[in-house]
């Protein structure tokens, strides 16, 4: 288990980041910190292998977090069909 902070981005739709408790958003990489932008916090999350989390595989979420101290959550691929659905609805 890992009890993270999610933030969503401001530059870019539908992406998000977990970042586990402790960890702050300037200790990343700098790359990622200007691509994401200003982060906002959505909500504090206990991330668990056996749970189900909308977007992610909390397996991924949980081997990310202890490998690069991260999770970066990019929205999902959909039809242009379905994009264009969801503009213009």
């Amino acid at each position: 288990m890992a009890t993270c902070l999610v933030y969503r981005s401001d530059k870019k739709a539908e992406t998000y980041l977990y970042l586990p408790v402790g960890t702050t958003f300037s200790d990343l990489p700098e790359p990622l910190q200007l691509t994401f932008g200003e982060p906002s916090l959505v909500m504090r999350l206990d991330v668990e292998a056996d749970m189900k989390l909308a977007q992610a595989n909390p397996v991924q979420v949980l081997r990310a977090i202890d490998e690069q101290g991260y999770f970066l959550q990019l929205p999902p691929k959909l039809p242009v069909e379905e994009l264009i659905s969801r503009r213009f609805s």
